[in-house]
């Protein structure tokens, strides 16, 4: 199951997300979307896990709870929405 993380604080890492979702389960990937300009931190990230029973258990563990002094939002990712841009003539 992909979920989504947001209201990361700015100098949280890919590896220290992925340290947060261990104790949940198998972590398949954790990745931090940056801005491409300035290379910082978005704020907001992608968790993959394995098996969805512990993706939810993550879910209900960390929604709500102080990372880096800010209160992240854990839910599962909603799949990407085509920008319209896809048009073939």
């Amino acid at each position: 199951m992909n979920l989504y993380v947001s209201n990361l604080g700015f100098d949280v890492t890919d590896q220290a997300l992925q340290t947060l979702f261990t104790p949940f389960g198998e972590v398949s990937s954790a990745k931090i979307i940056m801005d491409r300009a300035t290379g910082r931190s978005r704020g907001f990230g992608f968790v993959e896990m394995s098996k969805d029973d512990e993706a939810r258990q993550a879910i209900s563990g960390l929604d709500g709870t102080m990372v880096s002094g800010r209160q992240v939002k854990v839910v599962e990712a909603r799949p990407k929405e085509s920008s319209g841009n896809n048009r073939r003539f």
